[in-house]
């Protein structure tokens, strides 16, 4: 099933360089990116802490026109809307459900995050069923489908987690859907032909010989496997050479 949402690369920023975090940003915006995936970790909801509000403000100094995907893996996720809020320009605050629905916030994170003017993305983690996403997907921009457990590292892309893709994709042809975990040109063909248009990739673009070229190779797979075109309509493969 074929859908017209943007094929889009994402970088997960936790594989780069962290000490020159914004040149990191911008080498793989330069190499065919087109937004960057921000994990927030509070070592609470997962083990692992990484950065906060305050370091995305600090980069959308550096990127102003660059679209900021923030994955909040928080436990209280309410408690930074407004903060990563504040970073201004093109924003989307994806939350998890695991985090607000056995509270009874999940409708109330929503429309906050709508109130301070950013898209609205949730997320399930693999043990999570789909029809949690399901419940809200009429009110949100993105749902990412998490395809490793969120917050242990050397995990394996999870295949499974491509039925979910494909019932969001069957029912909400035009919603984004991202998928983030393990996923590199080796495991894109099957997030590809299962609709996801949105793609996460750390060490898939910061860990590869040539960053140019897989960022450009899994854009042409979405395109091919997700969108139907032809071959005289993808992207054009390019090289770290080519810069």
């Amino acid at each position: 099933m074929y859908h017209c949402c943007s094929a889009q690369i994402g970088p997960s920023v936790l594989d780069c360089d962290m000490a020159c975090l914004a040149e990191e940003a911008k080498r793989a915006l330069a190499a065919g990116a087109s937004y960057l995936h921000l994990d927030v970790m509070d070592g609470h909801f997962v083990p692992n802490i990484s950065f906060g509000p305050y370091v995305i403000q600090c980069l959308r100094k550096h990127l102003p026109d660059c679209h900021f995907d923030c994955h909040m893996m928080t436990s209280e996720p309410e408690k930074w809307i407004e903060p990563v809020g504040k970073a201004g320009g093109s924003l989307c605050y994806t939350f998890h459900y695991e985090a607000t629905e056995p509270r009874g916030i999940t409708q109330e994170v929503i429309d906050k995050i709508r109130s301070c003017n950013m898209r609205v993305g949730l997320t399930v983690s693999p043990d999570t069923p789909v029809d949690a996403i399901l419940k809200y997907a009429d009110q949100i921009d993105l749902a990412l489908i998490m395809t490793v457990y969120p917050g242990k590292g050397g995990q394996s892309f999870i295949e499974g987690m491509m039925s979910k893709v494909r019932t969001l994709r069957e029912r909400y042809p035009s919603l984004d859907i991202e998928v983030d975990g393990g996923v590199k040109p080796k495991t894109i063909d099957a997030a590809a032909e299962a609709g996801a248009n949105l793609i996460v990739s750390g060490s898939g673009v910061y860990k590869a010989q040539d960053m140019s070229h897989n960022i450009t190779y899994m854009q042409r797979q979405v395109e091919k496997l997700g969108n139907g075109k032809t071959e005289d309509e993808l992207t054009k493969l390019r090289s770290d050479k080519d810069t």
